[in-house]
């Protein structure tokens, strides 16, 4: 294979949506024709009752739509996630709505949840020859108003239960109008409510537990962290990411594309998401399993997020700077990190 040094000049050099989606055609075909090739070797770990292999694994948001799944599976991940999906299909935001800041190896996104529906997702998935942990990540219609978005995600959570290791419900994005309103403590509270009854009933129906995961901002107060957490222990969620990408632009000031609208993820979210998974890890003390997400670029950063508190890492942004070499990268750190 092609060192990923000598293809990312031609890699920045396009436009960044274009990037991706040469990249998710290129993994897709890959993952066509290559044998199956299992994670990179570590020793296991049990989170949520799943066995992870290693304790690195692919954020949401790289592949969508579940397209590229057993190319992405040769990188070495302990598990992938895809998504995020939405009932319907929908485009997303207008273009241009992904902004790189090399700079500061930073991505500004503004993307909306473009996919092509939930059921599109469910079916690349069932054609997939990958048999690892597979995290499917649901979301809202944009046009579905925030007081049935509850709706929504019982759509997402029925489709995808039969089909994944765990469901992550993603109440954080800043890209679509209104959504982090879930993250309120009554809204939150009337969502998890429903999702864990019916996380119930599907475990009844198909015989086995699906765990729930709950993705959160890094734009949060103290307050509002330990009121999440309260939350997250009262209805007995199965773990919780942290973080979604980030509004706040401090980190970046002065840089070119630094004021476009949209979350900002890679280095630059490092500190404020670690900040924050600190923070929740101890109101949490323990008691409900962290996934950290946000700025890993390389292995210390992955190292890091462990010792802030949390038992598996995740990575994206930091893929388009520095390539799949960053997962046995950040698989080795987290080994000697235990």
């Amino acid at each position: 294979m092609i060192p990923y040094c000598l293809i990312k000049p031609f890699v920045l050099a396009l436009d960044p949506e274009t990037a991706h989606e040469l990249s998710i055609a290129g993994l897709r075909t890959l993952g066509a024709f290559l044998p199956s090739k299992g994670p990179l070797p570590d020793t296991p770990i049990d989170v949520m009752g799943l066995s992870f292999p290693n304790r690195v694994g692919l954020a949401a948001g790289l592949d969508k739509n579940g397209e590229a799944i057993d190319g992405l599976a040769t990188w070495g991940f302990g598990h992938l996630e895809v998504g995020t999906v939405t009932p319907r299909p929908q485009p997303g935001n207008p273009k241009p709505r992904m902004f790189r800041l090399p700079e500061v190896e930073g991505i500004i996104n503004r993307m909306g949840f473009n996919n092509h529906g939930i059921d599109a997702l469910i079916a690349n998935v069932k054609a997939a020859k990958y048999k690892g942990i597979l995290g499917i990540n649901i979301g809202k219609n944009a046009d579905t108003p925030i007081e049935r978005a509850v709706d929504d995600y019982r759509i997402g959570f029925e489709k995808a239960y039969p089909h994944a290791s765990y469901v992550t419900v993603n109440i954080s994005s800043p890209n679509t109008q209104n959504l982090r309103r879930l993250q309120g403590a009554s809204e939150l509270d009337a969502l998890l409510a429903a999702l864990k009854s019916q996380q119930s009933a599907l475990a009844d129906r198909h015989g086995r537990y699906v765990p729930l995961v709950l993705k959160i901002a890094p734009d949060l107060d103290d307050a509002q962290i330990d009121a999440i957490a309260d939350a997250l222990r009262r209805h007995r969620c199965d773990g919780v990411i942290a973080t979604n990408t980030t509004l706040d632009r401090s980190r970046v000031t002065g840089l070119r594309h630094a004021n476009e609208a949209g979350g900002l993820s890679g280095a630059p979210l490092f500190e404020l998401s670690t900040e924050v998974l600190r923070k929740l890890a101890r109101a949490l003390a323990g008691e409900v399993p962290i996934i950290a997400a946000g700025g890993v670029v390389d292995g210390a950063k992955a190292k890091a997020k462990l010792d802030a508190g949390a038992q598996l890492v995740q990575i994206y942004s930091g893929l388009v700077y520095r390539g799949p070499g960053l997962v046995a990268e950040c698989v080795a750190a987290t080994r000697a990190a235990r």
